[in-house]
């Protein structure tokens, strides 16, 4: 019996898939649930299981052709009568060859040669998989320190280390070698290498974004800074007991969204988009998260944020985190939004000019904390400062909203019991 295998169905905002790779080859075997091929949209890599045990058929769409939904992706014959035959038809192509080879000495062991051809490669997860895979790394030469031998990403980034360890090595063998000696062995003088290598449908995706949010926008963004010290000693004081009671670390980021959702709540066309002619404004709060992954930003959404305890949103923004790493997240945790945070400052940006993200009119860009010293009260004292930058659409936010919109911010997180009394 056969099952083919079609492309899933892709949501209305997107309109296509790149094969990224398969997982299988025609006349493989292959398990239920076990997964097959990737499919990379503008927004996530879909991972396409087989539905049934069997044997992978012919290929109808190689690794890099565009896909829609419903296309005949392969056929797997179930059952094992498929495998039988191939097992066969290896066994009668085998057969002359043992001859030849029993002939043959085998050749001395010197060193070691890497891991042997026929050698089962190890079950990987989806985040491990696509990471071997964009490195160009055979998974059978890393060691596996996890559970039953299994490779972590940890193991995948020691084995780069190590591998660029022994590069560094033979570089600085090789300096010693006399310029005449080098350039006879090289045969190339003055080397400048360069590599090309494709945009993913994500970081396209991205650079039709950021154009477009350019090209249609009339984007300004305006400044302040805000002490950290209040919030800085609410974290410190209830940090052991609000983990031990949720379970989840206490960090900024639940605080400032909070302050932006009771900002957006007085200033509501921050909170609305642009169709065409029109300012549709919105009675409710999503809020994007900006989130680094390996194949670059994503943006996963805070469903009704203003109705999230602190906890809450400290699950919800941690679990998403760990999503973007592992390629996990689904289109609806990526789609719509009304206001978007970027925390720049993880990564030590000091001050940045965001860029909105469409239909959105405004985007708040968060950056580092750093210890400065500050005036208060006719006194010099030291204060955790951050500057915080809001872009937005001047087509239809003026200035003046722009402004008491992130001094509402300000003025919440500088006195968080603001939030207890909604003021």
């Amino acid at each position: 019996m056969s099952t083919r295998i079609h492309v899933p169905a892709l949501p209305e905002s997107v309109a296509d898939a790149t094969v990224l790779s398969w997982h299988k080859q025609p006349g493989d075997t292959i398990k239920r649930d076990e997964n097959l091929v990737d499919l990379e949209t503008d927004k996530v890599v879909l991972e396409v299981p087989s539905p049934v045990d069997g044997t992978v058929g012919e290929i109808t769409a190689k690794a890099g052709e565009v896909v829609q939904g419903g296309d005949l992706l392969t056929v797997i014959e179930e059952g094992n009568a498929a495998a039988t035959a191939r097992s066969e038809q290896h066994k009668a192509a085998a057969a002359p060859l043992k001859s030849e080879k029993a002939q043959q000495k085998p050749a001395p062991l010197t060193e070691s040669t890497g891991p042997e051809q026929g050698e089962p490669e190890p079950v990987l997860t989806p985040a491990v998989r696509r990471l071997v895979k964009e490195l160009e790394i055979d998974p059978r030469e890393i060691q596996g320190s996890g559970k039953d031998g299994r490779i972590l990403k940890s193991d995948v980034l020691a084995y780069i280390d190590a591998r660029e360890a022994a590069a560094a090595e033979q570089q600085e063998a090789a300096a010693v070698i006399p310029p005449e000696e080098e350039s006879s062995q090289t045969g190339v003088e003055g080397e400048r290498p360069e590599q090309r290598v494709p945009m993913t449908r994500l970081r396209a995706r991205i650079a039709e974004r950021l154009l477009e949010a350019q090209q249609n926008a009339a984007i300004l963004t305006t400044f302040n800074e805000v002490n950290l010290q209040a919030v800085t000693e609410l974290r410190s004081r209830y940090r052991e007991p609000f983990e031990k009671e949720h379970e989840v670390r206490l960090g900024f980021m639940s605080f400032f969204v909070r302050a932006t959702v009771e900002a957006l709540k007085k200033f509501p066309l921050v909170n609305a988009s642009v169709d065409g002619n029109e300012i549709v404004y919105h009675g409710y709060y999503d809020i994007g998260i900006a989130v680094g992954s390996p194949r670059g930003l994503v943006v996963p959404i805070l469903r009704d944020a203003d109705q999230l305890t602190f906890a809450e949103t400290e699950k919800a923004i941690r679990g998403y985190g760990k999503k973007a790493q592992d390629g996990t997240l689904s289109y609806e945790e990526l789609t719509g939004g009304t206001f978007t945070i970027s925390n720049g400052g993880v990564f030590g940006s000091m001050l940045s000019t965001p860029i909105l993200n469409p239909p959105q009119c405004a985007i708040l860009g968060m950056h580092k904390i750093q210890q400065r010293p500050m005036v208060e009260e006719g006194e010099i004292v030291i204060r955790p400062m951050m500057y915080l930058a809001l872009s937005y659409d001047h087509r239809i936010i003026d200035g003046r909203e722009a402004v008491q919109f992130l001094v509402t911010i300000k003025n919440v997180l500088e006195d968080p019991a603001r939030l207890l009394l909604q003021i």
